[in-house]
């Protein structure tokens, strides 16, 4: 398997048939691992359904809705477990994240010298596209403070969609991340940097949702301001 892209779902059935189509079709080669914290709005019947006619289509289970952090460690691990992929690619349910990104993240890899290609709103060329003024400034000043607090050399600490090298995921401990959203974002890069990965950004235009309801909370802001401390007293 070359390329596994995972996918965190909780009641995203408005558009989950849409993105995993849309992948299909810029990535055929590509398998998809939808991992569903047991949505209420039945998401994962709809992928049993779509499984049905498509095998590179799988599911994970989870029991109970822990955070973004958790869903991604525990699909992490059962990968490692269930499938040998060469990269992994983490995304959103949504179509924020578009799938036609895919394509040059593979070719930036090609060249041999990457090991994370993060689809990036905030370096020539990228941006966000039907979001509040409020919420681009809060995105867009947070990952400038980020940076200085991290000294991570990113310009988009909080992406949260990225194509990693299935051995640099391997080789860092995961069990250092304790944060969910877009603290585990910021975790999990610096936890990459500190290893010595080789990182790329990508410039994406980063659309508003397609249907369902933002994740966004309080909980998950006030996690993005203290995280960039944790990480730098870690360092």
């Amino acid at each position: 398997m070359k390329l596994l892209i995972i996918i965190p779902t909780y009641n995203e059935k408005e558009t989950i048939t849409q993105i995993i189509t849309e992948i299909g079709r810029q990535v055929p080669h590509g398998h998809i691992l939808v991992v569903d914290d047991n949505s209420p709005d039945g998401t994962a019947s709809i992928v049993r359904d779509i499984q049905k006619q498509n095998v590179q289509v799988h599911l994970f289970s989870r029991k109970s809705k822990e955070g973004l952090g958790k869903a991604y460690i525990d699909a992490f691990r059962h990968v490692f477990k269930t499938y040998d992929p060469e990269r992994i690619v983490m995304m959103d349910a949504d179509m924020s994240h578009h799938p036609k990104y895919l394509c040059d993240m593979e070719s930036l890899f090609e060249s041999g010298d990457v090991d994370v290609v993060v689809g990036s709103r905030y370096v020539s060329g990228g941006d966000t596209v039907g979001w509040e003024p409020w919420r681009k400034a809060l995105s867009y000043y947070g990952n400038i403070y980020a940076g200085v607090v991290t000294g991570i050399p990113i310009a988009d600490l909080t992406a949260g969609f990225y194509m990693i090298d299935t051995r640099v995921l391997k080789a860092v401990n995961l069990d250092d991340i304790d944060s969910s959203g877009y603290a585990f974002q910021m975790e999990l890069k610096n936890l990459f940097h500190t290893y010595g990965a080789r990182f790329s950004e990508l410039p994406i235009i980063f659309g508003n949702r397609v249907g369902g309801e933002s994740k966004i909370s309080n909980h998950i802001i006030s996690e993005g301001i203290v995280a960039p401390w944790k990480i730098r007293f870690k360092k």
